[in-house]
């Protein structure tokens, strides 16, 4: 006789686990299926595992508030003991250069004024005092290795930019997605791991459950994608693509660790920086590292990824690319001769923005195009798909009258429409992240 549930979960990764939890929280019979033998052993374990607040666009910085608080609380909002080991948030703040790509952070710092988020408008003069290793000579923009004007200044300079003070990281984020299905099952979720889906299973028009690998069907009325890099083979699988204008990728990323100057405690005096000029961002690493990933700037082909289980997993001439234009910004930077790092995938949506809905198949829900910009989100998604998925069963119609949800923490109303799988591609994205 096959297993039952009332809701079914693809990925263990943070989001899924969030969501996990959120619903077991409600007394729903949760099971989690991931190929992954451990919780977050995902892209979730390849996260930079950022936790800032500065987004383009309102709702986007409402979330991000929002998330902000649960990664402060980590332990309250979990509810487990404190024997159990957790993750750990750093707070560093995050420094982001005004660029005019960026328009200067104009709608960055009315978004967080708005939200009552704390920031700083700060002069180059205060940059320099608090980085005192940084160079603000302006090197826009961005360019590839082959371009001869590659590391040339452009006689610009930086003249300031915004520091959210309250930004920072999560030391291991794979452990953060183990500490959130801990609290689940304490909850009565149900996790099976290192086994794959391979079928959507459907009854009269409707989800009904999934076929596993090993040809066991689980049986449930409720399916939910949170299959991060996987996603969109998820979704073809259930047949739900006809109906969405945004659609999510598996793009291939890598991210440099590199050893802070000689002489400079950058994991006690640095912080998050983003930084549009040289078209990266940056954060402090355990053992006085800095970590550096890409903003994805038009020079820098986008990798897209066809098999998410099988892509090429070693350095490439990118990591010296993204090496040196760190070394722009600090000329006193030693790159290593043995590169260290990380490469993984993000599960990209057509415009950068998250996919939280319900599909053209009853039953069957998605929290997808989360990679590299949701991570801080991953508890209030949780909170967000689970009255979501409620609204949606209870038989209310989401796709003509969209969820109106009440962020706990700050007490703003987003409406969860703007992440609809649905809506047109939103032109106020950045169109890249700070992963």
């Amino acid at each position: 006789m096959a297993k039952t549930a009332d809701a079914i979960i693809i990925g263990a990764g943070v989001i899924g686990a969030a969501v996990a939890f959120e619903m077991a929280k409600r007394g729903i019979k949760t099971l989690t299926v991931d190929r992954n033998t451990q919780a977050g052993h995902g892209s979730t374990a390849g996260s930079c595992a950022c936790i800032r607040m500065h987004y383009s666009t309102f709702d986007g910085t409402a979330f991000a508030w929002e998330g902000y608080h649960y990664w402060r609380d980590w332990q309250e909002y979990l509810g487990i003991g404190a024997d159990k080991p957790l993750s750990r948030f750093v707070e560093t703040g995050c420094l982001v250069m005004k660029t005019d790509e960026n328009g200067h952070l104009v709608k960055h710092m009315k978004n967080s004024t708005q939200l009552n988020c704390p920031h700083e408008d700060w002069t180059a003069e205060v940059i320099a005092e608090r980085l005192p290793i940084y160079n603000l000579e302006s090197f826009a923009p961005a360019r590839s290795r082959s371009d001869p004007a590659f590391g040339q200044p452009n006689g610009g300079a930086i003249r300031g930019g915004v520091y959210w003070p309250n930004a920072g990281y999560v030391t291991d984020p794979a452990q953060s997605a183990q500490n959130l299905a801990d609290a689940a099952k304490a909850h009565g979720a149900e996790f099976y791991l290192g086994t794959e889906v391979t079928k959507i299973l459907t009854d009269a028009g409707k989800t009904s459950g999934v076929r596993l690998a090993s040809g066991e069907e689980i049986h449930a009325p409720v399916v939910i994608n949170v299959a991060g890099p996987a996603s969109s083979k998820i979704n073809a699988m259930a047949g739900v693509l006809d109906d969405m204008t945004i659609t999510t990728r598996a793009l291939r990323q890598e991210v440099v660790h590199v050893p802070a100057p000689e002489g400079y405690d950058f994991e006690k005096d640095g912080m998050m920086v983003s930084d549009g000029d040289i078209s990266l961002y940056c954060r402090p690493e355990h053992g006085n590292h800095i970590l550096i990933g890409s903003e994805d700037p038009a020079c820098d082909p986008p990798e897209w990824v066809d098999d998410d289980s099988n892509y090429n997993r070693d350095f490439t001439e990118q990591w010296t690319t993204q090496a040196l234009r760190y070394g722009q910004r600090v000329p006193s930077l030693g790159i290593p001769q043995q590169t260290r790092g990380i490469v993984d995938l993000y599960d990209a949506s057509t415009d950068w923005i998250p996919i939280y809905d319900r599909s053209s198949l009853p039953g069957f829900y998605m929290a997808c195009g989360s990679s590299g910009n949701q991570y801080k989100n991953a508890p209030i998604a949780g909170k967000l798909m689970a009255e979501l998925i409620d609204y949606c069963e209870s038989g209310n119609d989401h796709d003509t009258n969209p969820l109106q949800f009440q962020l706990p923490y700050i007490g703003h109303q987003v409406d969860i429409g703007f992440y609809s799988r649905k809506r047109p591609i939103n032109m106020e994205s950045s169109f890249s992240v700070v992963g």
